[in-house]
């Protein structure tokens, strides 16, 4: 999972882009880039680690212009090379950089088809770079020296028909404007909003909603599936559908766990939907436990939260706090590497013993993936004086790999992953165990736009909206997401600079 912002000014736009890929740095803790263009000039700088550490003042101060765009991204596949962080440049046609939330399904025969049709060489393993360079081919053919919308929709209407897979994508043209577009099914998530000064209309696209928010811009729309904006540097806009069969179907996972509470996505408040996901578990808790002996219902923090506040709510009985967070260690799903997960759990959550002693505690999370997280935090409310400890998953069972832009462990890694969930129960050391139901979730996050009708719940279910997953690529997946294949990762601790390119 990854972040992504751009955008168009009146005056530069470093510090805008800078302070937007802070507030998504939620979506990935690994690397982070920002790409600016001033006149006929791009400058880049991107490197890995957060945000705060990769950029200083002597950077700001090399990326001028009132155009640009960055990202934020988490290693997938285990990769954690700086070579990978984004965004993506290529010097031919024009000049292009792109950044890109996703992944393509389809990335492997890509990457020879642009080899033996197109004669372009990708240098990385990352997908991005293979987007970027179909959409640099596409625009190629267009043929010309000026850059028309026209050109823009054209392009990215062939780069739907070459890639499969899902995608939210910003590029920006040196000198000509910045691209935004969806992938034709809206799993991923792309939106944008706009601000008046007194020069004219400044344009922000990004991720999550709250990034604009925060910045000052009114958030006009997400993206529609297959849907492409175009903003010149002037601030002039266009949009046009661009995908064949458009059908909107994003990821429910976004709203179980990565987006934060205080954004819209498909205008749907994620805060809104998982004050509902709780309402579904009390609903089964009820159902399969009127006698219940909960004494407190406690969260992992932090996504389960809202959650776990209505489980309380409608239960009658208390809400605490009984796990303190320390802020400075990373989201444990989505560090590379076991070891490395299971030293982090420890340090990242600490009990409050008074809470836990001698009661019976409902712990409540977003989602259950590996297991491993949780068999810990079982063992830590039991260390505390628990008296019994009870699980509830926000989600149903993870029992598929996310393919589009979710970089889940191997299948084999999934703790319901030929089990039973009370098998899961006792894997984990729980006295308990109740997980959410498929519709119910999707009866959750549904409430709050009428219009949708689909999502992606690959991961739970094994159905794949593409319809172009099969067996064998599944395979491919699970030999490059296991944590054997992550060890044998090399991370190239290069960082990448570039200043008065073009």
């Amino acid at each position: 999972m990854c972040g992504i912002i751009g955008v168009v000014g009146f005056s530069p736009v470093n510090q805008l882009l800078y302070d937007g890929l802070t507030i998504l740095q939620h979506r990935g803790q690994d690397a982070a880039g920002i790409v600016t263009c001033e006149g006929r000039k791009f400058f880049l700088r991107k490197a890995n680690g957060l945000v705060r550490d990769v950029f200083e003042t002597e950077h700001m101060m090399q990326l001028p212009g009132n155009m640009g765009i960055g990202h934020v991204r988490y290693p997938t596949a285990g990769c954690s090379s700086s070579a990978e962080a984004q965004p993506f440049y290529v010097n031919s046609p024009y000049g292009i950089a792109l950044a890109h939330n996703g992944n393509l399904t389809n990335a492997a025969e890509l990457k020879k088809e642009l080899y033996r049709t197109d004669l372009r060489h990708i240098n990385t393993e990352s997908d991005s770079e293979i987007l970027l360079n179909i959409l640099a081919h596409e625009l190629q053919t267009q043929g010309g020296l000026k850059v028309s919308q026209e050109h823009v929709f054209k392009a990215v209407e062939a780069v739907h028909k070459r890639c499969k897979g899902g995608y939210a994508v910003v590029a920006t043209i040196v000198g000509r404007g910045i691209i935004a577009f969806r992938d034709p099914y809206a799993i991923r998530p792309v939106c944008y909003g706009k601000r008046e000064t007194e020069q004219g209309t400044e344009y922000m696209v990004a991720s999550e909603s709250v990034a604009l928010q925060a910045l000052g811009f009114d958030l006009v729309r997400d993206l529609a599936p297959g849907e492409a904006i175009f903003i010149t540097k002037e601030g002039e806009f266009f949009s046009q559908q661009c995908a064949e069969n458009p059908k909107v179907a994003p990821c429910i996972f976004e709203y179980v766990y990565f987006a934060r509470p205080d954004s819209i996505i498909d205008n749907i408040s994620v805060y809104k939907a998982r004050l509902r996901m709780g309402e579904g578990l009390v609903n089964k808790i009820k159902r399969i436990r009127p006698d219940h002996d909960i004494d407190v219902v406690i969260p992992i923090p932090d996504t389960s939260r809202t959650s776990a506040l209505e489980v309380a709510f409608h239960l009658g009985v208390k809400y605490r706090e009984g796990f303190i967070k320390n802020r400075y260690i990373g989201r444990t799903f989505i560090m590379p590497g076991q070891q490395e997960r299971k030293k982090s759990v420890r340090q990242k959550l600490n009990p409050v013993e008074l809470e836990f002693k001698g009661k019976n505690v409902m712990l409540v999370d977003d989602s259950i993936v590996r297991g491993t997280t949780s068999k810990q935090i079982i063992q830590m409310a039991r260390d505390a004086g628990a008296n019994k400890v009870y699980m509830a998953s926000a989600a149903p069972p993870v029992r598929f790999p996310n393919v589009y832009g979710i970089d889940m462990p191997s299948m084999n890694e999934f703790i319901a992953h030929n089990r039973t969930e009370d098998e899961i129960c006792r894997e984990i050391g729980a006295d308990w165990l109740v997980y959410q139901d498929l519709d119910e979730l999707e009866k959750a996050v549904k409430k709050g736009n009428k219009e949708l009708t689909a999502f992606d719940t690959s991961c739970f279910n094994g159905e794949y909206v593409t319809g172009d997953v099969d067996q064998q690529y599944l395979e491919h997946i699970d030999q490059v997401r296991n944590d054997s294949a992550k060890k044998t990762t090399v991370n190239n601790p290069a960082v990448i600079d570039i200043h008065n390119s073009h």
